[in-house]
């Protein structure tokens, strides 16, 4: 009888370490499938866009990366994301691009960082509403007539710094922008306006005068690239406009064609005696309104113009976008635009 205890004694020990060592080995294994699944790089080896919604929850996220082919699984990124440091990090919303295999973990921490898919576009000091329309279509976003109609009518978000505004003009922002490469025309102004109003608030522009300072800029910006010249053009403006002189800029009287569609490329005599509402050699004070998007710098200078008794002022020497000579009489400006003259004849005879 003690015989058989010890003898079945010895088979439940063989048996109960077999189970262990089963057990062990399968543990070893869904251990090593778990290291392979989270671990092995996955996904495209060609462009691939993932869009994640905002208010997406971690299952839908993890389908969405699945069915676009990014990762293995559901289960890989929802495991990837159970071992990562940050397991209740927020997921940033947008749209990712992926063009190479990567690990659930890699894929979780570029939505953890909002590395989202962005195309950069650079909209110069000084473009106008029809500059930024061309550049937005040429990098593939609204077309130029979409961008012109929203600059048109979407003034409601200006309205508050200048109700009497009829375009976005001057208020969309100069500057290097990340758009999403699905952002309509309507978000792309509204993130130009954004910039707008942070860089306004950082010259310290007063919205009750938005109107004014905004326009006044925007000529600034049109008549010189030399950041100092730009207090001293600010100058000979508000002095012409203290003494009810018209303004005489060709930038205006450049923006009223374009506005009209007759812009052919270079201004004639004809078109200084064309009467828009842009034509500042006609009409006395500020155009109707601004004729370019100023950056800060000219803003700024509106903001800021020099106390001077400047009535005039032309290119210093061959290069119109060179420095400017200021005159405060009309012999010292009729001097002065002889030399431009000279300058610019001396450098078409070489």
């Amino acid at each position: 009888m003690a015989a058989r205890r010890k003898k079945y004694g010895k088979k439940r020990g063989k048996a109960v370490g077999l189970l262990l060592l089963a057990l062990l080995f399968g543990a070893a294994a869904l251990a090593g499938g778990g290291f392979w699944l989270i671990n092995a790089p996955y996904g495209p080896t060609e462009e691939t866009f993932v869009e994640i919604k905002a208010g997406s929850n971690s299952a839908q996220i993890a389908l969405a990366l699945s069915d676009a082919g990014i990762v293995r699984s559901p289960l890989a990124f929802r495991v990837a994301r159970w071992l990562n440091p940050h397991p209740q990090a927020k997921l940033k919303a947008g749209e990712y691009r992926f063009d190479h295999p990567a690990t659930p973990a890699e894929v979780f921490e570029r939505l953890e960082r909002g590395d989202v898919y962005t195309v950069t576009v650079t909209i110069p000091e000084g473009s106008n509403v029809f500059d930024i329309a061309a550049i937005l279509e040429r990098t593939g976003f609204s077309t130029r007539a979409e961008f012109l109609n929203v600059a048109s009518h979407e003034t409601r978000l200006i309205a508050d710094l200048d109700p009497q505004a009829k375009t976005l003009e001057g208020y969309l922002f100069p500057d290097t922008y990340k758009f999403a490469r699905k952002a309509t025309a309507t978000q792309i102004a509204a993130q130009m306006v954004k910039r707008f109003r942070a860089m306004a608030a950082q010259a310290g522009l007063p919205s009750t005068e938005a109107h004014k300072i905004v326009t006044l800029a925007s000529l600034i910006e049109k008549e010189t690239a030399v950041d100092s010249d730009r207090t001293l053009v600010a100058s000979v403006f508000e002095n012409r406009l203290a003494k009810k002189m018209p303004l005489m800029t060709d930038p205006s009287i450049i923006y009223g064609l374009e506005v009209a569609g007759i812009w052919r490329g270079t201004i004639y005599a004809s078109d200084l005696k064309r009467d828009t509402p842009y034509n500042t050699y006609m009409h006395a004070g500020l155009p109707p309104g601004p004729v370019a998007n100023p950056g800060l710098r000219s803003l700024e200078a509106a903001l800021n113009p020099a106390h001077t008794d400047y009535l005039y002022f032309v290119a210093a020497g061959a290069d119109a976008q060179g420095a400017s000579h200021f005159s405060a009489t009309i012999q010292e400006h009729n001097n002065a635009v002889t030399n431009y003259r000279k300058a610019v004849k001396k450098v078409g005879a070489r």
